[in-house]
């Protein structure tokens, strides 16, 4: 009889006690949060400077990472063999312009007496007939002079805008190809371009964005970030790219920025931080409440009889100890903000009272999401 009795009790399962929590009703409201975004610094402007002659470098005007302004002398190639060419194309036409000169002459000669007729019509043919030739070969000797002219100008590397040289790719007395040997890469250093990559759902707020750059200067939407700090340069779009790459979904947006004090290098890398005004109330949410596996985060939603299930949301920005909500809630709802450690799915809860100087809307400080 015993042994019957201690089988009955251990059939009874005692029912789980209710976990103590802190929820929230799930509202809409208006947010200004700021996104941030990676982004690489850019020059608006880089040419890589090749040549265009071949040879060898007799001279280098300019020291490495110096200021250089358009037109300035940056490299000089071995210009003997193409004066020589230049004097022997000059000499070239000066000889057809002369023969041209005496061709026009016996034509105008023979047109005269061909008029009185004092010659044979044949002759008068022949004297246009080296004329016309006689001028054929000054329009060549003119194109090998230019030909010619161009070949030694070039022998001389100038700076094709203003900005900062790099580190020169040749010595003295290198050997370059032309077309090919890169001597140097000059670029623009104010402004300098930072670019983003921006998902393609946020394509239209920064299509809006640029249409009113005014704005965006006035409101300081676009500010950099770099190793933590944050520098007092703000930017405008000016570039938005022409297509969504498929890869990853995102586009590429240009954001030019003034750079007076040369604190933007091309190649750093940086945050972006672009201030976001949302034009309808949003869900957010306490931070705290979010519960994050495998890169998936979710919240708990009280249900009927005051049991919980786990639900997965997807998040926006962070507004300091609060996070946006994209979707996954409703608004009415009531989630757990406290307490999210001691739960699972199917849990029956007992909300209590948020403790004194903690609002349900979350006061305490920003905190990561939990990790189940």
């Amino acid at each position: 009889m015993a042994s019957c009795g201690n089988s009955d009790q251990s059939d009874k399962q005692a029912a789980p006690p209710a976990v103590p929590v802190t929820t929230y009703t799930v509202i809409k409201e208006a947010v200004t949060t700021t996104d941030k975004y990676p982004g690489v610094v850019v020059p608006l402007n880089e040419v890589q400077l090749r040549a265009e002659v071949g040879g060898y470098i007799t001279s280098i005007y300019i020291t490495d990472g110096q200021k250089v302004t358009k037109g300035q002398r940056l490299y000089e190639i071995d210009r003997t063999n193409y004066q020589g060419a230049y004097n022997a194309a000059k000499a070239s036409l000066d000889v057809a312009l002369a023969n041209e000169s005496k061709a026009r002459k016996d034509a105008q000669r023979y047109t005269n007496l061909a008029q009185k007729e004092a010659i044979a019509q044949q002759r008068l043919d022949y004297a246009l007939t080296d004329l016309a030739n006689a001028s054929s070969q000054v329009a060549s000797a003119r194109a090998m002079l230019t030909t010619a002219q161009a070949n030694l100008k070039r022998a001389v590397i100038v700076s094709p805008l203003s900005g900062t040289i790099g580190i020169s790719q040749v010595k003295l007395g290198s050997l370059v190809s032309p077309g090919s040997t890169l001597l140097n890469t000059v670029s623009t250093n104010d402004p300098m371009a930072v670019d983003i990559s921006v998902n393609q759902r946020d394509i239209q707020r920064f299509l809006e964005l640029q249409k009113n750059a005014a704005g965006t200067l006035k409101d300081s939407i676009f500010s950099i970030e770099q190793n933590g700090k944050e520098y007092a340069v703000y930017g405008s779009i000016i570039t938005i790219d022409r297509a969504v790459d498929p890869g990853t979904g995102t586009i590429k947006v240009r954001i030019s920025y003034p750079n007076p004090s040369g604190v933007l290098i091309a190649g750093m890398t940086c945050n972006v931080r672009v201030l976001n005004k949302a034009a309808q109330p949003q869900i957010v949410i306490p931070h705290r409440a979010v519960s994050e596996q495998l890169g998936t985060y979710s919240v708990f939603v009280v249900a009927d009889s005051s049991k919980v299930e786990q639900r997965i949301v997807e998040l926006g920005s962070q507004v300091q100890d609060r996070v946006v909500i994209r979707e996954g809630l409703k608004e009415g709802e009531i989630i757990v903000s406290d307490g999210i450690m001691k739960l699972r799915s199917g849990s029956v809860i007992q909300p209590t009272a948020p403790a004194e100087g903690q609002a349900a809307t979350g006061s305490a400080a920003p905190t990561s999401p939990s990790t189940k």
